[in-house]
């Protein structure tokens, strides 16, 4: 048997991205984080942890990470049916994109948490790669674009978000007068997420454009629609997120009928426990995007 305060000591080392802020997370000091670590190590034989500036975990150290989550959840269940437990588990790490976040998911999830009494640990990523969060062993669960499940997970396929093209008038006439065009893709600055984000190219692909364009580098789903309206660009904005611009003419479709349908895809541990059963079925219920 592991002993499973090595397993928390790097668990709080990922999480929190370095031994000092683990170590104060857990209440002990950084040398006694690094002790447990080393013991860990000594314990399986193989490194558990890459350490460098971000420390991050050896595919060994990934694997125990998996487990921590599920034991997490596992406990959980456990200290409902004996109240003499400790119940551990009462936060939940969960990867999901920025969108998901600004739009649907708060009146989704909040129910659920006040009723379980759970507090939620949100790592943002965007859709297409939040998945790699969840290989790494770092969240219990993740929404992203990807129906292919981690090994020892459940996919559960939640719902479609429909992206849009959308800009100013003022801007469309001004970057594309003839419509889209190559030449006007070339030179009409976008309004881009993040390094990972690939709607962008995946929609200018669909109108046979795959050259380079200007962007703006914008990490913030709400400070993207402002952005937008601001006239500094367009960009793939959520139906959702858009509606009120929409309806009110501030924004609009920079092709007509143009958009992409991105599905989203709930995973989590197939041993979760029975919480993560009645987490998934409040977003299945929830879902109204």
């Amino acid at each position: 048997m592991i002993d499973y305060k090595l397993l928390e000591a790097l668990s709080a080392v990922v999480e929190h991205g370095g031994f000092e802020r683990a170590g104060d997370a857990m209440g002990i000091s950084q040398s006694a984080v690094s002790q447990r670590l080393r013991s860990l190590e000594v314990r399986i034989g193989q490194p558990v942890l890459i350490r460098s500036p971000v420390p991050h975990a050896t595919p060994a150290g990934q694997r125990l990470l998996n487990h921590v989550q599920q034991v997490r959840l596992l406990e959980r269940d456990l200290a409902q049916s004996i109240p003499t437990l400790v119940e551990t588990a009462s936060r939940l790490r969960i990867a999901l994109n920025a969108d998901s976040l600004a739009t649907w998911w708060a009146d989704a999830i909040s129910t659920f948490c006040q009723q379980e009494g759970v507090l939620l640990d949100l790592v943002i990523e965007d859709q297409d790669i939040g998945l790699q969060k969840m290989r790494e062993g770092d969240v219990a669960a993740c929404l992203c674009s990807s129906p292919q499940p981690v090994a020892g997970a459940r996919c559960v396929p939640l719902g479609t978000m429909v992206y849009l093209p959308l800009a100013t008038d003022d801007y469309q006439a001004r970057y594309f007068p003839e419509g889209p065009t190559p030449e006007s893709f070339r030179h009409a600055p976008v309004i881009v997420f993040g390094p990972n984000d690939q709607l962008q190219h995946r929609f200018l692909a669909q109108w046979g454009y795959h050259g380079r364009f200007p962007y703006h580098l914008c990490p913030s789903s709400e400070g993207f629609v402002r952005l937008a309206v601001s006239g500094m660009g367009y960009g793939m904005i959520p139906e959702i997120q858009a509606r009120r611009e929409l309806e009110s003419g501030v924004l609009s479709r920079i092709v007509p009928d143009g958009q992409l349908d991105v599905p989203l895809y709930w995973h989590f541990w197939r041993h979760g426990g029975s919480l993560m059963d009645r987490l998934t079925d409040a977003l299945l219920a929830a879902w109204k995007p």
